[in-house]
């Protein structure tokens, strides 16, 4: 049997140009370090502190042993999130330029195995744009990760639709990702919920806003891919649909359902749910569904490429399609 290729559109990276930094007890754009007593580093960003999990600071080499190991053949680079948090923008947009610089020198060292987005300046919309186009243009990347805010702000902001334009221009791919703290968290920071839940509510208001708020209709040809699945997406959009029906501020700025909007999102497969994943197919359509791990994060499939493979109310058309046509095919790869 031909072996299945896969291409991995959800895979994090820790810049080792901030991390080698760091190791050497400096600072680094605003970032600071400290070792706990178990000497394990221990970095800062705008006021949150987290433990580097090991498998974020693993090299190159490290990365494609462990590619091989689950199979993964390509890996579209993202950095980690951490970089929503800059505080001061002119850090935000000098940390982005040598995350992204890194990010293409490992693309251009193998092209066989790596592709990568963007993380960018959200706090400045104009230094945003400038940075994408950087980015696609002349580094060849082919999108970029944003958070589900814009600190505080939901994608409906109208001082953000230059930017939604700017990126349909550029063809740019938006892989929407969680930032952290979630609509959860103001209610409970306890069991894991922020993630567990949040998570998936966060995806699905950035799903109503950009619907709701009429960026899809501005920005037909925009691309956007919801993590996660789409969080809770899919399973209530009867609700956002009545809603559209009964109530006049559901219907300022579109004039079909949310339900017609579904399919001109991208979603990745990561529903650690066989049912739900058969449910968000049969919802949007297989050839909107991408391969997603979240590598290297503990919340990843243990065996992504297998746990596709080994489902059984998929079909193989729909497997292949998932684990590399649709991203090869959104991505130009």
């Amino acid at each position: 049997m031909t072996k299945m290729r896969s291409i991995d559109i959800h895979a994090h990276l820790m810049p080792h140009c901030m991390l080698e930094t760091l190791h050497r007890g400096e600072p680094w754009h605003g970032v600071t370090a400290r070792r706990n007593p178990d000497g394990q580093l221990i970095y800062g960003i705008g006021g949150r502190t987290q433990p580097l999990s090991p498998a974020f600071g693993w090299n190159t080499a490290q990365r494609l042993a462990d590619m091989n190991s689950l199979g993964v053949d390509v890996q579209v680079i993202s950095t980690f999130i951490g970089y929503y948090h800059f505080p001061a923008p002119d850090d935000a947009i000098a940390a982005c330029q040598e995350a992204n610089n890194e990010v293409a020198e490992m693309v251009r060292q193998r092209p066989d195995r790596f592709a990568g987005f963007a993380t960018l300046p959200m706090q400045d919309t104009n230094a945003a744009i400038a940075e994408l186009e950087r980015a696609t243009r002349d580094l060849g990347l082919k999108g970029a990760m944003l958070d589900d805010t814009v600190h505080g702000r939901t994608f409906d902001d109208p001082d953000l639709m230059p930017f939604w334009k700017a990126a349909e221009q550029l063809n740019a791919a938006l892989f929407i990702h969680q930032g952290g703290d979630t609509v959860v968290t103001p209610r409970s920071n306890r069991y894991h919920l922020p993630n567990t839940i949040g998570n998936l509510a966060d995806r699905a208001i950035t799903f109503a806003t950009l619907v709701f708020g009429g960026v899809m209709d501005a920005c037909p040809d925009l691309k956007v891919i919801l993590a996660h699945g789409g969080g809770y997406t899919c399973y209530g959009i009867g609700r956002m649909d009545r809603g559209w029906q009964v109530r006049r501020e559901a219907r300022a700025h579109i004039q079909q359902p949310p339900s017609a909007y579904l399919n001109k999102f991208y979603y990745d497969c990561l529903t650690h749910s066989e049912p739900a994943l058969r449910y968000l197919i049969d919802t949007v359509g297989a050839d909107r569904i991408v391969f997603g791990t979240d590598w290297p994060a503990d919340m990843a499939i243990d065996w992504p490429v297998s746990w596709i493979i080994r489902q059984q109310t998929l079909t193989q058309a729909e497997k292949e399609a998932i684990l590399w046509k649709n991203a090869q095919k959104l991505l130009a790869l």
